[in-house]
């Protein structure tokens, strides 16, 4: 995660309000609501803004080896009245998820699907919804 700030100054940056650091990026932040802070160094100001990291699995090869074998939104179990649902290529709804959930293992009532790309929505129930697509490769 990357927090970008505007304005002069020399800013130092957190993810919680406790420890800062000089650098602006955050690596290995998990999905979630975070509330990020940008201050001056020479005390001249601060600032922060509420943000929500999730992401997603380009693609998954559910073929039971113990690696990749089930698609879930990264993060969500953070928020526990999400909703998730995937869509095929027709807009047809192939699973709903619960954020508890381990995910979607590639099928459709019983039967296995084919390689192809699916589509999916996700309303986390705090207001705040977004959508995407990503690749069930076999």
């Amino acid at each position: 995660m990357e927090i970008i700030a505007s304005g002069d100054g020399d800013f130092e940056y957190s993810i919680n309000g406790v420890n800062y650091q000089n650098s602006n990026y955050f690596s290995n932040v998990e999905g979630g609501t975070y509330t990020v802070f940008v201050k001056d160094k020479d005390g001249c100001g601060q600032d922060y803004t509420e943000i929500t990291i999730i992401d997603y699995p380009k693609l998954f090869t559910p073929n039971n080896d113990g690696y990749n074998d089930h698609w879930q939104i990264e993060g969500v179990a953070k928020f526990p009245n999400a909703t998730i649902l995937i869509f095929d290529r027709y807009g047809k709804i192939i699973k709903q998820l619960s954020p508890s959930s381990l995910g979607w293992d590639g099928t459709f009532n019983g039967n296995t699907l084919n390689t192809n790309d699916y589509w999916f929505t996700v309303d986390l129930g705090n207001g705040k919804s977004f959508s995407g697509h990503f690749t069930l490769k076999r």
